[in-house]
């Protein structure tokens, strides 16, 4: 029998034991008044002497993370979600009976109710005697042990129960990510757009080049997909006449994992009428300088070690100076596919060969020269029409797209454009798309939404829309180098057997 199976059967051996003495393993009548944490708080300077003239005694439940046993009396802790507090449990002060059931069946893991005054220990602790203590949940298997357990890192993301448990630093994350969500869904809410709710099963995916998730709707009869983005929808209720929209959303891609890419992940995409591409880079300014210093109290953070300074204004570099100032492709390369080709091919950037549009060439380029480079706030601006499908041509350059993507430490966090809102410019590109869907491009999609062309020929004003990825944020405000350190629940391959 393996150490982990004997652990287990003498844990459950336990559990009988108690079962047999008439003690629940599972009740749900102890009911906690107080945490761990504001506990700690309020009475951080408060001495003993203070401690003992207060007359209420203090509730509280948690896990039990550590216990020193010293014959008639135990020090552990416990853990709630605030944070862990220490308790005193002394044989003469609970009693006899109620000692010896803790010490001989209560195990960490187990989640207790304690209830008892505070008092502070001869190293200065905050503590509280317990005057009662009773089991609140029974565990039937062992935490991970303490400086060993959980080095696996996808060990953690299969059982973020237990990462979470263990490790403070992820429950933080987990709390940053929830204010960042606050703040955006606060800020937006203040400057007057309405937050909305669009389909997440289409019949049509749109709104980003992407490979969508195909699922079955039987009542219907119909082939449906899990959104690949929200765009399509939210720009049919500018038509409509909310002029100012946002949604923040789960979009679902059937493309690889990586430490950037999870296949469903957050974005807040938000529509504003009557606005261009610019004035969202100075609203996106606004919004990123706005959470830095909510979260942190400053305009600067470290991400990975390297300082970024979200001090506006940001630079705003062309798309084609990029790859040629940042990049360093020379000029010629990129006017001929061949070139490119060539060139892709000397410095190992993996293009396809079949790949006729040159736009898209360019990207590929730019994925592995320039972006990685872009460690400051940086608007990288005049996109190439041929990958900007629902961005407005720029009236000077027709060939550009009044578009910009923010790059921040190196990789995209957001995507912006003044929106294309003539519906025969849009239907040109659709067609075009769908060409290229016939020769086997699995990115594009399979028909054109002949419905949003028709909400488009009603009239929709003109307007800018952007889209910011909530995950990517979190990562850089948390300085975490993975997207699975800010997903609750990552998707992973099975697990082996």
């Amino acid at each position: 029998m393996s150490e982990e199976s004997q652990v287990l059967k003498a844990r459950r051996a336990k559990a009988e034991e108690l079962e047999s003495q008439g003690v629940p393993l599972f009740p749900n009548d102890f009911r906690p008044e107080d945490k761990a944490g504001a506990i700690k708080e309020i009475f951080a300077n408060y001495s003993n002497e203070e401690l003992a003239k207060i007359p209420a005694s203090f509730r509280v439940a948690g896990r039990l993370m550590a216990r020193r046993d010293f014959g008639k009396a135990i020090f552990a802790h416990i853990q709630d979600e605030t944070g862990r507090i220490q308790i005193f449990l002394k044989k003469d002060e609970l009693g006899p009976e109620k000692f010896k059931l803790f010490k001989k069946y209560f195990d960490l893991g187990d989640i207790i109710g304690v209830e008892g005054p505070l008092f502070r220990t001869k190293t200065g602790e905050l503590t509280i005697l317990a005057k009662e203590v009773v089991l609140v949940t029974k565990a039937l298997r062992p935490l991970p042990e303490k400086y060993h357990g959980l080095q696996d890192v996808e060990l953690r993301y299969r059982r973020r129960y237990l990462d979470l448990i263990m490790n403070e630093r992820v429950r933080e994350i987990f709390r940053t990510r929830t204010r960042i969500v606050h703040y955006f869904r606060n800020y937006f809410s203040s400057q007057g757009f309405l937050e909305v709710e669009t389909p997440m099963m289409q019949p049509i995916p749109g709104g980003a080049t992407a490979r969508p998730f195909k699922t079955f709707h039987h009542a219907l009869e119909r082939e449906l997909y899990l959104r690949i983005a929200p765009e399509l929808y939210l720009k049919r209720l500018l038509v409509g006449g909310f002029e100012r929209v946002f949604e923040l959303n789960r979009n679902f891609r059937n493309e690889g994992i990586s430490v950037q890419h999870n296949p469903e992940f957050t974005m807040l995409e938000f529509y504003e009428a009557y606005a261009t591409y610019e004035d969202l880079m100075l609203r996106t300014e606004e919004i990123f300088v706005g959470l830095a210093r909510e979260l942190t109290g400053d305009t600067k953070i470290v991400y990975q070690g390297q300082e970024i300074d979200f001090t506006p204004p940001w630079p705003r570099i062309p798309f084609k100076q990029a790859l040629l100032e940042i990049g360093g492709v020379p000029e010629e390369v990129l006017s001929s596919r061949e070139k490119i080709l060539a060139f892709a091919k000397e410095r190992d950037i993996k293009v396809d060969p079949r790949e006729q549009v040159l736009g898209k060439l360019w990207a590929k380029l730019f994925d592995a020269l320039v972006e990685p480079k872009l460690v400051q706030p940086t608007f990288i601006i005049a996109f190439p029409v041929d990958i900007s499908p629902l961005a407005r041509r720029n009236e000077k350059d027709p060939t550009v797209a009044d578009r910009f993507e923010l790059f921040i430490a190196g990789r995209e966090i957001a995507n912006a454009f003044s929106e294309l809102n003539d519906p025969r410019d849009q239907r040109v590109r659709f067609e075009e798309q769908l060409r290229k869907r016939l020769e086997d491009d699995p990115e594009i999609h399979p028909e054109i939404d002949e419905d949003f062309i028709r909400a488009l020929e009603y009239g929709m004003p003109p307007a800018a829309g952007e889209g910011i990825g909530i995950d990517r944020v979190v990562m850089l405000f948390t300085d975490s180098p993975s997207i699975r350190e800010v997903i609750l629940f990552p998707h992973l391959r099975p697990e082996q057997k």
